[in-house]
């Protein structure tokens, strides 16, 4: 028990302060740096910052529903939505790093919260764990098409990227569902969009 706990702590340090890595090619790596004015950056840095700030959180919130997942199909089905998730990180950051930008001050505070989140997911079963994963992965999906509208036109590595993350995250919702994910009442839906609101909000600035 000790030794699972260390790892899961190690983890954690390595998706806060550790160099992520991506075992599929960067989505924008054959792409060419376009020309940004400043405010043009800054919205791209602000909303790349917002979507890595999102990585850690799933992060977070997949390691915590596969410690309390109850059947290996479930727990399988997380940590791999994790795996990629460990991709968009080493994308997003490294994108952050080229705008000139650093990632939010507050991402230890997301990832606490979030794994509370995620480890509560798990104790209610695993149709609730699975249920958590995909409304989460739908969320993300429209809040990722919302940035695509908000990018500069002309930033094509940072829509690369997000694309390819949509995608990706709307894979994960499908997985989720096929799986036997059980249906969130709107409540739980509509405080999981609130808690998003205040972190995207933060963490686009700081």
């Amino acid at each position: 028990m000790l030794d699972k706990l260390i790892v899961e702590f190690d983890k954690g340090l390595r998706t806060l302060f550790g160099p992520a890595q991506s075992l599929r090619p960067h989505p924008d790596a054959t792409l060419h740096e376009t020309k940004l004015n400043e405010q043009e950056k800054q919205h791209s840095r602000g909303l790349m910052r917002v979507n890595h700030c999102g990585e850690v959180c799933a992060q977070a919130l997949y390691q915590g529903q596969a410690l309390t997942a109850r059947t290996p199909t479930a727990r399988i089905a997380l940590q791999q939505a994790a795996q990629e998730e460990i991709e968009h990180l080493a994308w997003t950051a490294q994108r952050i790093r080229e705008l000139g930008g650093r990632p939010s001050l507050f991402n230890p505070l997301w990832y606490s919260g979030a794994l509370t989140i995620g480890i509560t997911a798990g104790i209610l079963g695993d149709k609730w764990n699975l249920g958590f994963l995909e409304e989460t992965e739908r969320q993300v999906g429209a809040h990722l098409d919302s940035h695509l509208q908000q990018l500069p036109p002309q930033d094509d590595k940072s829509r690369a990227i997000v694309s390819q993350m949509r995608d990706d995250e709307l894979k994960h919702a499908d997985m989720a569902h096929e799986l036997g994910a059980t249906h969130l009442p709107l409540p739980i839906k509509i405080a999981m969009k609130l808690s998003a609101k205040l972190m995207t909000g933060v963490s686009y600035h700081l």
